[in-house]
């Protein structure tokens, strides 16, 4: 067994937490792909070092105090099988730091790419004056959206009150409460005669296969926002069903399904869905201009009967 009084440095800590971590069997995908990068977030966290610290102080030594600290905090994710960013209240997106705790999904989707570019050719960042994110969680989306569009006004809803709640929290902390506006709701149900030039979503969209299936690391998060009925679709078919009407002429949707891609492009081998490509890794993303959903609006409401 290890004598942990050998853990000297910063470097040692995050080897031999990499080391169990791979040990234990635990299963990563909250923002690292793998041990090293998980025991090195939390390392960082435990001794209040930014996460992209320079890599030259991986040979620092540490106290016996900072030693116990990380330890303890590997401990944790060890034996609750969290994912670090519960355990640390942080995760990043788009460049951005979230608060995020278990009333809310960890922010991982690769919408933040596009988001990031502005989905040009389709819109033009500078003129977007106002977008919808649906079961907006931590408000992870709709505040990167503030920031990267920047003349948005943005409406960010959820149905979860718990989730509002961490989301008003971001907004307060990035500082776009005139740009970013949080609402409770059943998807469009309480939007009025509002539109939008774009509207984006992760919605849930988790079959039961699937969630039998994940990992204990991903049953920390909130079903509600994972489980989406028999095939996974049942959020994303309201989506589609309403999205024509609440879209400006030259307006867009774009939507994450994730693992339910091949069931929705199954369910409407009729409809052009356009599968957004990923310089930084992801799948799953549809894009679906206003024309086409008003097209294909009826098709959709038949499939919520």
């Amino acid at each position: 067994m290890t004598n942990q009084a050998e853990l000297r440095t910063i470097r040692d800590l995050v080897r031999w937490g990499a080391s169990r971590f791979r040990q234990a069997g635990l299963v990563f995908g909250h923002g690292t792909d793998n041990a090293f990068d998980e025991a090195l977030v939390l390392a960082a966290h435990a001794l209040y070092l930014p996460v992209d610290f320079p890599q030259q102080y991986l040979g620092a030594r540490v106290t016996a105090e900072e030693r116990d600290a990380v330890l303890d905090i590997f401990r944790r994710r060890l034996e609750t099988r969290k994912p670090a960013p519960y355990l640390t209240n942080e995760a990043w997106f788009a460049g951005l730091s979230f608060y995020v705790d278990e009333r809310v999904l960890v922010p991982r989707s690769p919408l933040a790419e596009w988001i990031e570019r502005g989905f040009e050719p389709w819109l033009q960042s500078d003129t977007v004056e106002r977008v919808l994110d649906l079961c907006t969680g931590s408000g992870c989306i709709a505040i990167a959206c503030a920031v990267y569009f920047h003349s948005a006004q943005v409406d960010a809803v959820d149905i979860s009150d718990e989730a509002l709640e961490v989301a008003r929290r971001n907004v307060q902390a990035h500082g776009v409460q005139d740009w970013v506006h949080l609402l409770k709701s059943d998807l469009y149900d309480a939007l009025g005669t509002r539109r939008y030039q774009l509207i984006i979503s992760n919605p849930p969209y988790v079959s039961p296969e699937e969630m039998r299936s994940l990992p204990e690391e991903y049953r920390h998060e909130p079903e509600i926002g994972l489980a989406a009925g028999s095939r996974g679709l049942d959020a994303v078919l309201r989506i589609l069903a309403q999205a024509g009407d609440y879209l400006e002429p030259d307006g867009i949707l774009v939507v994450e399904v994730g693992n339910s891609q091949q069931a929705l492009a199954e369910a409407f081998p009729e409809v052009p869905f356009l599968w957004l490509e990923f310089e930084r890794g992801g799948h799953g993303v549809f894009l679906l201009d206003v024309q086409q959903l008003q097209q294909y609006q009826t098709l959709f409401e038949e499939a919520l009967k």
